[in-house]
């Protein structure tokens, strides 16, 4: 068993070796807080939720560590221009965040840290920087304290850029710079920001550049040196860049592999605030069966843009409908039968190689449709044998999935109250019509079934009984 994963340093598919035998560190970049969610950030959490399943499943222990960056420029601004205190603010929109995760079934990371919560070991980060003469304070008193990019002679490696052609950084007031690529690890507090946004320092009062925070807080949890480092497209530069520098400037191994997942765009644009074109993910996740979301989300290979388009929704549902009833009309038939137990739960070979080669989850989904294919092909033509394999097969990927649609999370009170009274009226005619036929008034029986299909329910007559399902 060999797992394959595209490395965005390498700009290759490289085998993924981890660096302690048996086990897997990611550092996923989270959000910064500052507004709502959108589907693009639902995507990423995706993304690295369906890697750790993969790891998981392949008999890896993953520990998952994805931030929270709470302290930022655009929360402090933001917050500015309301009522809320800037601390209350990101705290009321991570919340938002943790309710799209967990509607998403993405599983909960390892550790979620706060950025707050490391400024101590973001501060010892920038004193060994300046230590080693990559780092500088801002001569004139200002506080802030730079990463010096001209120092380091490998800064632009993670995106196979020239200094030369980059632009100059834009995350912090150019005060002070001794070249205007430099960006800020420290930034001295101002008149006009509010006092419980600064931490006392060395060098002033301020707070932590955006980039050292995920620096220190992936050494913080996973150690100098860990396996992989996730996040959005977006992320690579300057926020990746800028942390592989610092962090390996200041002696640290960092990262063995880089991943990052594609962006998610809306009629074939780009998904953006200035187009007005962004999809919330509150009304994202009400506009379908949040297992149907993700499976949309997905379906696409992590690292395509996926295009969201009027009726995608609507595809994605029919989609998981087809497995739905495969699973809902093979567990009714194979009740009571040898067959009865799903088993072990073993994917197909096919399935994990698909799954092995960089997450390759569109053909790894083609070969699920195919088992679902063969699954009702054997129901039809009485091969219980057959029906039962790939039942436990159908039953094996979804679960490695996150998607399956019997499973109790994805089924919500209300949906289930409904389900179990509408279960109760169906049972209570499928009775009737059972007395019909044992009397032989199979005119009776044929109304109630009339009855049923023109409601929108199917009836199915096996060997066990007759079971109903509402058409899909």
């Amino acid at each position: 068993m060999t797992i394959r994963l595209h490395d965005s340093r390498a700009q290759a598919l490289v085998d993924f070796v981890p660096l302690e035998p048996g086990r897997v560190s990611m550092y996923v970049c989270g959000p910064t807080v500052q507004s709502s969610p959108h589907v693009g950030h639902l995507r990423s959490a995706l993304v690295y939720d369906l890697w750790r399943r993969w790891f998981t499943y392949r008999g890896l222990e993953v520990t998952l560590v994805r931030n929270v960056t709470d302290i930022d420029d655009k929360i402090l601004a933001l917050a500015a221009d309301g009522p809320e205190e800037w601390w209350a603010r990101a705290y009321r929109v991570e919340l938002e965040f943790t309710a799209g995760y967990q509607a998403l079934g993405i599983l909960a990371p390892t550790y979620e840290p706060r950025a707050t919560a490391s400024v101590s070991e973001m501060q010892q980060i920038v004193s060994r920087l300046i230590e080693r003469g990559h780092a500088y304070a801002a001569p004139d008193g200002s506080g802030d304290v730079y990463f010096d990019t001209a120092s380091w002679p490998t800064y632009g490696a993670l995106t196979n850029q020239s200094v030369d052609d980059m632009a100059p950084a834009a995350d912090a007031d150019p005060r002070g710079k001794r070249d205007p690529r430099d960006f800020a690890l420290w930034k001295g507090a101002k008149a006009d920001e509010p006092a419980s946004a600064s931490w006392s320092s060395p060098w002033g009062d301020g707070r932590p550049g955006w980039h050292i925070e995920c620096s220190a807080m992936s050494r913080r949890y996973l150690g100098a040196a860990f396996d992989i480092h996730g996040g959005g497209l977006d992320l690579r530069f300057p926020h990746h860049e800028n942390e592989l520098a610092q962090s390996t400037a200041a002696g640290d191994d960092f990262a063995s592999y880089w991943m990052h997942n594609g962006l998610v765009a809306v009629e074939g644009q780009k998904m953006s605030k200035s187009l007005g074109n962004s999809i919330f993910a509150a009304d994202f996740l009400a506009a379908a069966r949040p297992v149907v979301v993700r499976w949309f989300l997905s379906a696409a290979h992590y690292r395509s843009t996926i295009d969201y388009h009027d009726g995608a929704l609507v595809e994605a549902e029919a989609a998981l409908d087809r497995v739905e009833t495969f699973l809902s009309r093979a567990e009714r038939r194979l009740t009571g039968t040898r067959f009865a137990s799903v088993g072990s739960r073993v994917v197909p070979d096919d399935f994990a190689e698909a799954m092995d080669d960089d997450l390759n989850v569109p053909q790894a989904l083609a070969v699920l449709h195919d088992a679902v294919r063969a699954g009702n092909s054997a129901l039809d033509d009485g091969d219980l044998d057959t029906a039962a394999r790939e039942w436990q097969h159908v039953a094996a990927m979804v679960a490695v999935l996150g998607v399956d649609p019997l499973a109790p999370e994805w089924r919500g009170e209300d949906e289930g109250d409904a389900h179990r009274a509408l279960g109760t009226i169906v049972e209570t005619l499928l009775a009737t019509r059972h007395e019909a036929r044992a009397a032989r008034d199979f005119a009776q029986a044929d109304r109630v079934r009339e009855m049923l299909a023109s409601a929108g329910i199917t009836i199915e007559d096996t060997p066990s009984g007759s079971h109903w399902s509402l058409e899909q």
